[in-house]
């Protein structure tokens, strides 16, 4: 038979219900701009009279109230899993594509102070030496423009080393950032196991393993496994990063100078991504893997080496084809020409490129037996930029595929960022905090707390007549 006073503790079970309703809704609206934070719902379950069936049951009971059974923590392993996938991918596009737009932003070939256009002065300075050999003003011109021309070499050289350097001081940042990551994740799973082995909610901390998990997929594109004992194992490369609250680290190796990535034969000291125990890593997606690609050897498809390598091709084209027509000539004192061009012994070509002739008088422009006014060398010399295998061809030819790289792989970029967002945004309509439900929500709570708290009055008034104005007869 029901207690006279189960009523009471049936109010009091939705009072209690409804103010922790009330508390989950304060929580969500409080954290409606929290980056990474998960929206919870309260979980509420009547709680039955506990009768049993009886031969001589003579009432029928009711529930005795409500009790929240959980909080739910309203995620999506699957949309978490998408969106990490589609992260590591836009990162990794993203990240070549703004190296390669560096790189033609170095070249700029279009502007005035291109390479084009310093190739095109230098030509048209031993077009005007040829129509005037005798002219010393042309020849200090030519000189000049050439002078300007190795320079150039060099700064562009000097420019696609800084872009090198970069990208491998970035490489240590983000192995550090690795690192520190996991090992933070690897503290949260040991929290939150212990959390939810003593019963309680481990919501927020689950959120900060979740952001620090998809911080992990944009950098290395890690993914992630909800094990049953709610820790989760975080992998790159197939293997485990972070299991349960043991974390693995990675190191970066490999040389800090850019020559290691454009030496003939491939360095061995090449830039690479390895395990503590030294077993390399091949990263899938990620910024680190699109600034590890960009650092590695020409032969590996590194963006930057092979910027460098066409940069250096162009000087010792310049310097050998200038120099096999110069050496044929004679000089205006008659004497047989020496190389216009020299190399800096030790010195990558691009940088080391140095005009060899310093006096006027040692240019060759003729051959020195047409007499002294024959340009015919120095006409030679100029019509090298319409050679198909001229310097002028060559670096065309790299600038075109240059752009061409770069145009395609701003268009994957753009296609990733676009399927990440649309991830994201699917993700965050599931487990973003949307205020008018939530307003809702509190409303909901709110009127049923008020509706207990009647319930409650009610029966203290008829426990009042109870005790209070019955049983006086005979007085």
């Amino acid at each position: 038979m029901t207690s006279t006073f189960s009523g009471l503790t049936t109010s009091l079970s939705s009072l209690i219900a409804q103010r922790q309703g009330l508390q989950v809704a304060g929580q969500n609206i409080a954290n409606a701009n929290t980056e990474g934070y998960t929206r919870q719902r309260a979980n509420l379950e009547s709680v039955s009279s506990g009768s049993v069936t009886s031969l001589w049951s003579g009432t029928v009971g009711t529930g005795t109230g409500v009790t929240v059974s959980g909080i739910d923590r309203l995620s999506d392993q699957f949309l978490d899993a998408r969106l990490r996938t589609q992260t590591s991918n836009a990162a990794s596009t993203e990240t070549s594509a703004s190296i390669l737009e560096s790189l033609e932003s170095v070249v700029d070939d279009l502007a005035d102070t291109g390479i084009s256009s310093s190739l095109q002065e230098f030509w048209n300075a031993w077009q005007d030496v040829a129509n005037s050999p005798d002219s010393e003003p042309n020849r200090t011109v030519l000189l000049g423009t050439a002078e300007n021309l190795a320079t150039q070499l060099g700064d562009t050289y000097r420019s696609f080393e800084s872009l090198w350097d970069q990208g491998r001081a970035e490489t240590d940042s983000y192995v550090s950032t690795v690192n520190s990551a996991a090992a933070s994740i690897a503290d949260l799973n040991e929290q939150i196991r212990g959390i939810l082995t003593s019963g309680g909610s481990a919501s927020e901390l689950q959120d900060q393993r979740d952001l620090l998990i998809t911080q992990l997929s944009e950098l290395v594109g890690a993914t992630a496994s909800i094990k049953a004992d709610g820790t989760a194992n975080v992998m790159i490369d197939g293997n485990l990063l972070v299991q349960g609250s043991k974390a693995n680290e990675i190191q970066v190796t490999g040389s800090y100078a850019m020559a290691a990535a454009t030496a003939e034969p491939p360095s061995t000291d090449a830039v690479s991504l390895q395990w503590a125990s030294g077993i390399a890593i091949s990263l899938d997606g990620g910024t680190l893997a699109g600034t590890l690609s960009a650092l590695q050897p020409t032969s590996l498809g590194g963006s930057i080496s092979n910027a460098v390598d066409a940069v250096n091709t162009l000087a010792t084209t310049v310097a050998t084809q200038v120099n096999a027509i110069h050496a044929t000539g004679a000089d205006l004192n008659g004497d047989p020409a020496t190389d216009f061009f020299t190399f800096t012994a030790g010195s990558p070509a691009a940088l080391g490129l140095t005009v060899a002739i310093t006096d006027p008088a040692l240019v060759a422009a003729g051959d020195g037996v047409s007499g002294d006014y024959d340009g015919s060398i120095a006409d030679a010399i100029s019509q090298l930029s319409a050679a198909s295998d001229g310097p002028d061809a060559i670096w065309q030819t790299f600038v075109v595929d240059l752009g061409v790289t770069t145009a395609a792989a701003r268009r994957r970029a753009d296609v990733a960022e676009a399927t990440r967002a649309t991830a994201e945004s699917q993700q965050l309509s599931y487990t973003s905090v949307d205020i008018d439900e939530e307003m809702t929500n509190m409303l909901a709570y709110q009127r049923a707390y008020e509706g207990a708290s009647r319930v409650l009055t009610a029966m203290d008034e008829m426990l009042d007549q109870l005790i209070n104005r019955t049983g006086l007869v005979g007085r």
